[in-house]
């Protein structure tokens, strides 16, 4: 630093604001510990090589930036370090910009040792990014990023005319934590560049980062530019992949993927020419089709820069690939992506499964695909150029599994997966990621007389209360705003519904009903047992019926909203009778935008009897970008009722189950490769169509057998 370097501690945005024209190189601006609320932070000068100019917590942690605040810098040889952004959101689409107008940007700067948490809109479905790098030879390293539940992905490397294309910026050291699925597309953690620049390079390098339970959507790094590497990351217990959606010549090496058979965990999906992926680790990854452990696509014959440029010239090599449910050739084969992948060689790679047998699958022409010097654990491979090995694995000081035996074929045994304490800050606490289970708090006991409301307000996140025998009646809607369980032995007790909702969920709520009898005949035209915010809410929620009896009811059972999201809604063992709208009524949202209100729902072993809808489950649009809706209906009976109704669900089972005097089951395909499996039901005096399924798009997988018809109208 240079002998003149000053260090100005500033106590006000006043402050601050008058001192960065003063700072000079080797300089350093400390903000004095405490909240910063409001403050949208504008840092620019120009530094020198040896000589940056650094922004600094006074305490690193001790600088909380709340409310409407953002960073932006532009200049060079600038740094930001110890900042923490929380309890609030950027006023405008970016937290941490590398720029201060469309003229002006940073090059050869850092943010480090920066964390963001939960900084998001408030409106889920408002797009905004945590951090955007433009410019050139940037960094951002051993900073934190948590929580992100709003719409844009976490990192953007932002490349766009009129700024520098050649970025090279640096992602390094990272701690990228749980990210919850986002219900659309737009859920990335990181990516770099768009379609619309992705025919140059940007030599950005994403490497020593964890990646810990991001959820988000299918593509957990996307890439959208040329010349990128991707190396020694791990990528824990995390649905989606790394996906080389655009752009060419892009290396993937020496990651590690550890699934831990989590659904939806993925690898590596290739398109376009000259990627290399080679000496990455890849264990216990569920995910099939895009998210397989490697997918290699098929293209679009003379594609749009937007669509899927066919793969061409690419090198997978010397990978490890352990107890995965798929690798896939040709993925996403249709009538659009009809060309074949071509100059593929898939050599050297190690494969081996627990009591899976050859996960290899092609669904396109491979003839283009040069498969050689392969292992295969265990049973032979119809693939010509994996060769069946007896071959036992031990795990070795790194937690990974070997063979006993030296092979050439596989990942080296110098990988090391980055521990959660090489990433992101010491000072800040990385998250369990451990929902609050229902029923893992205390018991509160509730008896007729008592105001509900009032016994519920009192309870923590995790308490059950349990309902004694009678009658509760309910003339105004309980808030939820915290994992609860109300409970009854079955039978009971029964709690007379008047008000429009019975329980009201908001952010951070979920709810468990079990035993409990619900009566609502006397709540008015439109009601609801179970309601979603009718304001935006973050958290994705959770409601379990189990044992439960609803009656007599003018509306909905379990209503979803806009702009809310429900990670599991699961109904097993429960009665419904006289129910004029629809059981589960998760079709909030509308258009094309492909948002849905619902991740999973599942039905299990209940009876409904005379109700409008069983339920009706619906994502729009045609973007591929989601791995649900999901939905299973297994074992129940539905008599002189309405409709199943799943649109644009993705995964589907309705297996044996029976339907007698109703309208059946509508399947809607409107995109991706939705598998449906409709098996074993019986339907006892239906329409003629029991069972229909409309194609309008995507590439679906529907079994529609041992389906039982008696005395169909």
């Amino acid at each position: 630093m240079p002998a003149q370097a000053r260090e100005w501690l500033v106590h006000s945005q006043a402050e601050f604001n008058a001192t960065v024209p003063k700072a000079a190189p080797g300089d350093v601006i400390l903000l004095a510990d405490g909240e910063w609320k409001d403050f949208q932070v504008v840092f620019t000068g120009e530094g020198r090589p040896q000589a940056t100019i650094r922004l600094a917590a006074q305490t690193p942690g001790r600088v909380i930036l709340t409310g409407l605040s953002s960073l932006r810098l532009s200049g060079r040889y600038l740094e930001v370090s110890g900042l923490v952004f929380r309890d609030g959101h950027s006023p405008d689409d970016e937290v941490v910009a590398f720029r201060t107008s469309s003229k002006a940007w940073a090059e050869d700067s850092r943010i480090t040792g920066v964390v963001i948490d939960g900084f998001n809109q408030p409106d889920r479905r408002k797009e905004d990014h945590w951090v955007a790098i433009y410019g050139r030879g940037n960094r951002v390293d051993h900073s934190h990023f948590e929580g992100k539940s709003n719409n844009g992905a976490m990192l953007v490397v932002v490349r766009q005319k009129g700024m520098p294309l050649d970025n090279r910026a640096l992602v390094d050291h990272n701690y990228f934590g749980p990210r919850p699925p986002l219900g659309s597309n737009g859920g990335e953690t990181i990516r770099i560049g768009t379609s619309a620049e992705s025919g140059s390079d940007s030599g950005t390098i994403v490497e020593d980062n964890l990646f810990e339970h991001c959820d988000g959507e299918v593509e957990i790094v996307s890439i959208k530019s040329g010349g990128n590497i991707i190396r020694r990351n791990t990528f824990l217990e995390s649905q989606g992949s790394v996906v080389l959606r655009h752009g060419s010549g892009n290396l993937v090496e020496s990651n590690i993927f550890l699934g831990h058979g989590v659904s939806n965990s993925g690898g590596i999906r290739i398109i376009n020419e000259r990627q290399t992926v080679r000496n990455n680790y890849l264990e216990g990854l569920a995910g099939t089709d895009f998210t397989s452990a490697v997918a290699i696509m098929n293209g679009v014959p003379n594609s749009p820069v937007n669509r899927y440029m066919p793969v061409r010239d690419v090198t997978i090599e010397r990978n490890t690939i352990v107890d995965v449910a798929r690798i896939t050739v040709g993925a996403g084969a249709d009538a659009e992506r009809s060309q074949p992948p071509r100059d593929v060689r898939f050599t050297g790679n190690l494969i081996a499964g627990v009591g899976r047998g050859d996960p290899v699958q092609i669904e396109a022409d491979a003839s283009g695909v040069r498969f050689s010097n392969n292992v295969l654990a265990g049973k032979a491979s119809a693939t010509r150029g994996i060769a069946a090995r007896d071959l036992a694995l031990e795990r070795a000081a790194n937690g990974l599994l070997y063979p006993k035996a030296m092979l050439t074929a596989g990942a080296d045994r110098g990988l090391r997966p980055v521990a959660r304490e090489a990433v992101g800050v010491a000072w800040y606490p990385k998250p369990a990621h451990r929902p609050v289970a229902f029923g893992s708090g205390k018991t509160i006991s509730a008896r007729p007389g008592q105001s509900l409301g009032e016994v519920i307000a009192k309870a923590g996140a995790g308490d059950a209360v349990r309902l004694a025998p009678g009658n509760y009646t309910v003339a105004r809607p309980i808030l939820v705003d915290r994992p609860l369980t109300v409970s009854a032995a079955p039978g009971t007790a029964t709690i007379r519904m008047r008000a429009p909702t019975l329980f009201q969920l908001e952010n951070g709520g979920a709810l468990r009903i079990d035993g409990v009898s619900i009566d609502g005949r006397d709540a008015p035209l439109g009601s609801a047992v179970v309601r979603a915010s009718a304001r935006p809410m973050l958290a994705n929620y959770r409601v379990v019926l189990s044992h439960a009896r609803v009656t007599d009811l003018h509306g909905d059972v379990i209503a979803a909203t806009p702009a809310t999201l429900a990670s599991d809604i699961r109904v097993e063992n429960s009665a419904f009778e006289r129910i004029a709208g629809t059981v589960i009524a998760a079709h909030a949202e509308t258009g094309t935008a492909g948002l849905y209100s619902a991740e999973q729902v599942s039905v299990a072993d209940s009876r409904f009897a005379n109700v409008g809808t069983v339920a009706d489950l619906y994502r729009g649009g045609t973007d591929e970008s989601t791995f649900g809706p999901r939905f299973a209906m297994i074992g129940s009976t539905v008599t002189d009722s309405g409709p199943l109704l799943l649109s644009g669900v993705q995964d589907t089972e309705v297996r044996g189950n029976r339907f007698a005097r109703s309208k059946g089951v509508i399947v809607v395909h409107s995109v991706g490769a939705p598998s449906t499996r409709i098996e074993g039901n019986q339907f006892v005096a239906t329409p003629p169509a029991s069972v229909r399924e409309l194609h309008y798009a995507g590439k679906p997988r529907a079994v529609i057998v041992n389906n039982l018809m008696e005395n169909s109208l």
